[in-house]
């Protein structure tokens, strides 16, 4: 299995699977590159270099104690990019994905970068301020803290539903099997306790509002009505409209998980956003 070493020598799990233009996953806060089982073989097998990586401190890469920051999360995705040669890549970030993203570019630049899709992304910003009163409560990351601490397989175990269906899923009318949720979320155990404490961290307290007005690539928002992980109003629209001249398409219903609820759909918009 091919691996990279990071500047600060973590090493991280990646596959590079097709031809032409590269196009680099990076997948949501207690994911691996795993979850990428519709879109990775669609892209490759249509004209595209897909990249995955399994973020440090889950799946089969390393698994540090501490460089769960936009920073250094950033730096992981930079080292990708040049241990590849990455040339007019297109970059896809799937809920923190989508964070780490906007802060490699705004770190970065845009020299091996040609263009992003933000899915069901947590920026800008997710936590309540005086200038952002409609955010989240700060006491709903401590409630995700106690609940990693205690007993992650349970609160993962209730949470399957609400990721995939929304908030009121039907359960005569569930939009995958129980198999494949179970299996989807199950791999979320792969991630560390401290990494995933720390990601979500992250992603909840940390505010992207500038460097996400900033971005100067040309930009697809993709975002459910029904994401309870990453809000529709906090989220999707905020997100497009800081930035300008984007693309947001919104999928009416679709929960946090729509890579798996709605994979033909996002296969087909990611894959004429890259061809373009």
């Amino acid at each position: 299995m091919p691996y990279l070493t990071t500047r600060d020598g973590t090493r991280l799990h990646y596959s590079d699977w097709g031809d032409g233009r590269p196009v680099v996953l990076l997948g949501a806060a207690m994911a691996d590159s795993r979850m990428w089982e519709f879109q990775a073989p669609f892209l490759a097998g249509n004209g595209l270099r897909c990249i995955t990586y399994d973020r440090r401190g889950s799946g089969r890469s390393d698994i540090p104690w501490s460089g769960y920051d936009y920073d250094t999360l950033a730096g992981d995705l930079a080292d990708l990019l040049d241990h590849l040669d990455l040339r007019d890549a297109v970059l896809v970030g799937y809920a923190v994905g989508g964070g780490e993203c906007v802060r490699y570019l705004h770190r970065y630049g845009t020299a091996r970068v040609a263009r992003l899709a933000l899915v069901a992304s947590t920026t800008p910003f997710l936590l309540r301020a005086p200038d952002n009163p409609d955010g989240l409560e700060p006491g709903l990351f401590d409630q995700v803290e106690q609940a990693i601490r205690t007993d992650r397989a349970a609160w993962l175990e209730a949470l399957t539903w609400p990721f995939f269906a929304g908030p009121e899923p039907d359960p005569e009318n569930l939009p995958l099997s129980e198999q494949l949720a179970g299996w989807l979320i199950g791999m979320c155990l792969n991630t560390s306790p401290r990494a995933g404490t720390e990601i979500y961290r992250t992603l909840f307290t940390t505010d992207q509002r500038a460097e996400t007005a900033a971005v100067p690539v040309p930009t697809l928002v993709i975002h459910g009505t029904a994401d309870l992980a990453a809000p529709y109003p906090l989220c999707g629209p905020r997100t497009a409209g800081l930035i300008p001249g984007s693309t947001f398409l919104t999928y009416e219903g679709a929960a946090h998980g729509l890579f798996a609820t709605h994979a033909d759909r996002l296969n087909a918009d990611l894959l004429a956003f890259a061809k373009e």
